[in-house]
């Protein structure tokens, strides 16, 4: 697939993370050369090996592959990484601070680290998902530390990648947005995109960093929106997926991301609502509207706690079996993971939890105890007063429901992601209970 590497552009990223490690395969996979730094020596080396530290569909094969076609290397070295490449990506981690503002002290640091290594003209290109203006900074930082005192071009190309669809996203994506400050690395972004023959979007750098939060506060609006809907649903006897259907089916609105649940969750959506909200603070706008989005998500879990609290009446040493840990399918993330968050709530009340996923389960040791791991996915209701459905696993559909009935002390099934047909569900015997349904 892709150009020769001949005529490729030789490109290194920034931190091996979801969105670093799945940028630099599948740009070796489109035929670029890539090198991926990060500071984490463990992680390289276990790269180095042929392992991998995170699970993404798709995303150990394309590594492979690449590595094993010399398009794709690993060093903890960023010296090595900006004296080899034409373009430097970053894409370390941009974690929320306690006001929900964004922590770029990782921004800062690689950027120093890349003046102090810069001896010819380079394109570096902000990957991470960060406020307003930070460009400007990564520029003024840059020209400060930088030695040598050659030219460069500071880019903010946002990442549209959804975790456990990562891989496609990138080789078959809806838009690239590249935003500069100048016009000469124009020519180089789009070269490096061509192979995808996607539209690209040129726009200033501060619109570009700002199109990547109002899409991620947008699409969580439209979560929290559903979920409203749930509520009034539940209240009227309606069925929020009918409703969701008959508005989605509008091109105006769409149906994707209308699907009501225990909510958003993961590294994404929380962490860049509320650094919008602290963005427009600072510009002197009061973004209430994202304010509300973000109460509505945290009263869909209470919702969700309060409908088992008021099912199983007291929860102290119940047994409750819990399918799913990672925030979404497809993924083992377990960062702001609403299955966990509901995990913990239970445990508040005082309830014994058997919990499963399918690829989460030894991340989620990490930020989850005093629960037994069970391997198969059958058999979590063993012995349990009631099961719960707290991420939307596919897997999760083919249950054996005869079974879990069998192995349930009662018959209760809470489902937070509506996986279940509840007329099927009751013929089956269940007390079934889900969302807006």
């Amino acid at each position: 697939m892709g150009r020769s590497q001949s005529n490729s552009l030789r490109i290194t990223i920034i931190g091996t993370g979801y969105v670093g490690l799945v940028t630099g395969a599948c740009f070796a996979e489109i035929g670029h050369a890539v090198i991926c730094v990060d500071c984490d020596a463990a992680k390289i080396d276990l790269l180095q090996k042929g392992g991998m530290p995170i699970y993404e569909p798709g995303l150990e094969e394309l590594v492979r592959r690449n590595v094993a076609a010399g398009r794709l290397a690993f060093t903890t070295s960023t010296r090595e990484g900006v004296e080899k490449s034409d373009v430097i990506f970053i894409a370390v981690p941009t974690p929320p601070l306690p006001d929900g503002s964004v922590d770029l002290s990782f921004m800062e640091g690689v950027a120093r680290e890349i003046a102090g290594a810069m001896t010819s003209y380079k394109i570096v290109v902000d990957k991470s998902t960060v406020p307003v203006k930070t460009g400007e900074k990564v520029s003024e930082t840059i020209r400060r530390y930088c030695r040598s005192k050659v030219e460069f071009d500071v880019v903010s190309n946002p990442e549209f990648l959804r975790e456990g669809f990562a891989v496609g996203d990138f080789l078959k994506p809806d838009r690239i947005v590249v935003g500069v400050i100048s016009q000469r690395p124009v020519a180089a972004m789009t070269e490096l995109y061509a192979p995808l023959n996607a539209p690209v979007i040129v726009t200033d750098i501060n619109s570009a960093e700002l199109i990547k939060h109002a899409s991620n506060s947008f699409l969580a609006l439209k979560i929290s929106y559903i979920n409203a809907i749930s509520v009034l649903c539940e209240a009227s006897g309606a069925n929020v997926q009918e409703v969701a259907n008959g508005i989605g089916m509008d091109p105006r609105i769409g149906r994707r991301f209308l699907d009501a649940s225990l909510g958003f969750g993961g590294s994404c959506f929380p962490k860049d609502l509320s650094a919008f909200i602290k963005i427009a603070e600072q510009l002197g706008y009061d973004f209430a509207l994202l304010k509300e989005v973000q109460r509505v998500n945290a009263r869909q879990m209470e919702r969700f706690v309060k409908k088992i609290v008021n099912t199983l009446w007291v929860l102290k040493d119940k047994n409750i079996g819990v399918l799913g840990l990672a925030f979404k399918e497809n993924t083992d993330d377990v960062r702001m993971s609403p299955a966990i968050e509901l995990c913990q709530r239970l445990q508040q009340e005082g309830a014994v939890l058997r919990v499963h996923d399918p690829k989460a389960m030894d991340k989620a040791k990490t930020v989850l105890t005093g629960v037994t791991y069970v391997a198969d996915m059958n058999r979590v209701a063993e012995g349990c007063d009631a099961l719960v459905v707290a991420t939307e696993w596919p897997q999760f559909k083919k249950l054996d429901l005869e079974r879990v009935r069998r192995l349930l002390s009662h018959p209760i099934l809470f489902d937070g992601r509506n996986l279940f047909d509840p007329e099927e569900m009751e013929r089956l015997g269940f007390i079934y209970k889900s969302i807006g349904r």
